[in-house]
């Protein structure tokens, strides 16, 4: 009780608290990154080798693979990472960005997953301060940047993530958190109606872009992201993330058609964009939307 009593007293204290917190996380989270989808397609080859064959899967021996075993590894020597060798940032710099048993390099984006991590729960720690509703947007936020990253490499949304994210925004709703200064709150009310509309929204550009084209636009995971961000922020957010996310992804998709001379069919993850709009949406949007609301009230 008195950590809880200093740190609200103290918001330099929580603050420095909650980004060296982001550091750790961080590092936890390029594991996910990058073990979640082996991991999946591990269970789907599995799947398939019990199809083929039951009785041989079934004798099969495998190595244990998930989230905590075996220890971290270079890719490149396969030596184990000590814990010296895994500090967050430092480790990298010290070791002058390589494996300090090959000597292969390191690429940078470990730390800078760990650095984002850790800026942006010091940052969500500062803008909410002390309290459940920075706890509750730090959450937000490290599973967002899991997804983020992991559909970026492999434009796949895994059911792990996107579902436990939607199940703890209509939780976190029955607090009712104000996600804004001023804001409304969240009920459990909008909460589930954000999630239905979320999902149901994408899903149905996704089906009447198939029925015109004959292709998919867009994955399943979208809609599943879309739900879990209507869950967190409300049905009444969902436009401004959906317009957001839409107008920034053209864009995105344009400079890369521009620069790497692809095809105008060449997909791209839309995930990263609905992550990046719920986020700003978290900070801003209720903000934003009242205000914008506010300049037709203060003309009547």
């Amino acid at each position: 009780m008195q950590f809880l009593e200093l740190f609200a007293t103290e918001p330099a204290l929580f603050i420095g608290c909650c980004v060296v917190l982001g550091l750790l996380v961080g590092s936890f989270l390029n594991v996910v990154i990058y073990r979640v989808p082996v991991m999946m397609e591990m269970a789907l080859r599995a799947e398939c080798a019990a199809l083929n064959d039951p009785a041989g899967a079934t004798d099969a021996p495998h190595q244990a693979f998930n989230l905590a075993k075996p220890r971290s590894r270079c890719p490149a020597c396969k030596a184990p990472i000590s814990a010296l060798q895994n500090v967050p940032v430092i480790s990298w710099l010290v070791l002058g960005r390589k494996c300090a048993s090959c000597s292969a390099p390191i690429s940078a984006r470990y730390p800078l997953v760990e650095a984002a991590t850790g800026v942006l729960t010091g940052f969500i720690a500062w803008h909410f301060g002390f309290g459940a509703t920075a706890l509750a947007a730090i959450a937000f936020t490290w599973f967002l940047i899991a997804l983020t990253m992991i559909d970026f490499d492999t434009q796949f949304l895994p059911d792990q993530l996107t579902y436990p994210l939607l199940w703890l925004g209509l939780i976190v709703s029955l607090s009712h958190p104000a996600w804004a200064e001023g804001a409304a709150p969240i009920t459990p009310r909008d909460s589930i109606i954000g999630a239905a509309v979320g999902y149901l929204s994408l899903w149905s550009i996704f089906w009447a872009f198939k029925l015109l084209t004959g292709k998919e636009g867009m994955g399943y995971g979208d809609f599943k992201l879309l739900a879990a961000l209507g869950a967190w922020l409300g049905w009444q957010m969902l436009l401004p993330i959906i317009l957001f996310a839409s107008g920034v992804g053209a864009l995105f998709g344009v400079v890369i058609m521009i620069r790497q001379r692809r095809g105008k069919d060449t997909p791209m993850a839309f995930g990263p964009f609905l992550a990046i709009a719920g986020w700003l949406v978290m900070i801003f949007g209720h903000d934003a939307v009242s205000r914008y609301m506010g300049l037709f009230a203060s003309s009547d």
